[in-house]
């Protein structure tokens, strides 16, 4: 997996339904903890951050859980155990676990905030980092995924990392983003490093670097044109017989809706991208919008690159469609295998987890 960028992996992965069977997630999160517990003790509280980002080590550690490797739900479920098992030993351990899936998601920060007293840092630049990371996943990349799981990891200095998951009803597949808070330089600038995904179509990817000169464009018609301006020029737009455009469409853009927002954004005078990105209300319509308006009236389109890549789970070992990533799967499961080795569990659970990471390779 590439080292370079921010956004550290996606993965894509089956859509399923269902929930854990309470004897299994136990299990899961005992062992989830103990797992956790020695790779802190031994490389300390960031390099757990750092395994969380790989898309590979990520799901190795689902397979050594006891999960379906394929599953959507081995994205929530994970998290789930994870954040059950550490429940009590944050202090202790220095590892910290907020949000989740649906509407726990959305105490991410209530959560992050509950944890304030044992940091060394102000939390408010972890609240800024979840948030942002969800509303770029969400907003400015529009590959047709919605977001609905969103887990914010950190440490007492400030350290995090993110796993969220949005789902595709029409193609019945969910797509994992992996970020990583130290290699983060610029929220909206190409945050992809490595992805993992079994397809590959079209996107409004407003992150891509391609995508610099719409970026600014957007910003200044946002904070320099007059709402109602705006408002007349997507009206004239939606008059015209324009070519279709996968994720750049006025089909489903209704002007007058979207004046109450394009107001906002021009009492804010967004300075940036990011700025504009950060306004609360600012989402995907608004966006497409002035996308729009950036191409068809200023010459100035957005990127349409997907992000992502590659696919771990349709490499194979004839090379067909892709070889697998021998190295990176190798160093995966070795050092799940050492910390497995040193966890404080029966001799049964560890057979069992040697067992699905030998499954595995």
């Amino acid at each position: 997996m590439p080292s370079s960028g921010q956004r550290t992996g996606i993965a894509n992965l089956p859509l399923h339904y269902g929930k854990v069977p309470p004897w299994l997630f136990g299990r899961m999160s005992q062992l989830a903890r103990e797992i956790a517990i020695v790779i802190v003790d031994e490389f300390g509280p960031q390099e757990m951050l750092r395994r969380l980002s790989d898309p590979f080590w990520f799901q190795a550690f689902g397979c050594v859980l006891g999960y379906d490797w394929h599953s959507s739900g081995v994205t929530t479920t994970v998290c789930g155990a994870l954040k059950e098992g550490m429940r009590g030993l944050e202090k202790e351990v220095g590892l910290f676990i907020a949000g989740g899936k649906g509407k726990t998601s959305r105490k991410t920060p209530t959560e992050i905030e509950s944890f304030g007293h044992l940091l060394k840092v102000n939390p408010s630049p972890l609240i800024y980092a979840s948030r942002m990371s969800a509303k770029v996943d969400n907003s400015a990349l529009q590959d047709g995924y919605q977001l609905y799981h969103h887990t914010f990891f950190f440490t007492r200095g400030g350290s995090w990392a993110v796993i969220q998951q949005g789902m595709n009803e029409i193609n019945r597949y969910a797509r994992r983003y992996h970020w990583l808070g130290e290699k983060v330089v610029d929220f909206v600038c190409e945050p992809e490093a490595a992805i993992c995904s079994q397809a590959r179509g079209k996107a409004l990817n407003l992150v891509a670097s391609e995508s610099t000169q719409a970026r600014n464009v957007i910003t200044d018609i946002a904070a320099e044109e007059k709402p109602g301006d705006i408002v007349t020029q997507l009206k004239k737009l939606k008059t015209l017989n324009l070519p279709r455009r996968p994720y750049i469409s006025l089909e489903d853009i209704h002007p007058d809706r979207l004046s109450k927002l394009f107001t906002i954004a021009y009492e804010h005078q967004p300075q940036n991208f990011e700025s504009l990105l950060g306004l609360e209300g600012i989402g995907p319509k608004t966006l497409r919008a002035l996308s729009l308006i950036s191409e068809l009236v200023y010459d100035t389109p957005v990127s349409l690159r997907d992000p992502a890549s590659y696919s771990f789970a349709h490499g194979g070992k004839d090379g067909h469609p892709y070889p697998v990533d021998r190295k990176t799967y190798d160093a995966s499961i070795e050092f799940l295998a050492l910390a497995v080795e040193k966890a404080k569990i029966g001799d049964k659970e560890k057979l069992d987890a040697f067992r699905r990471l030998k499954a595995w390779q």
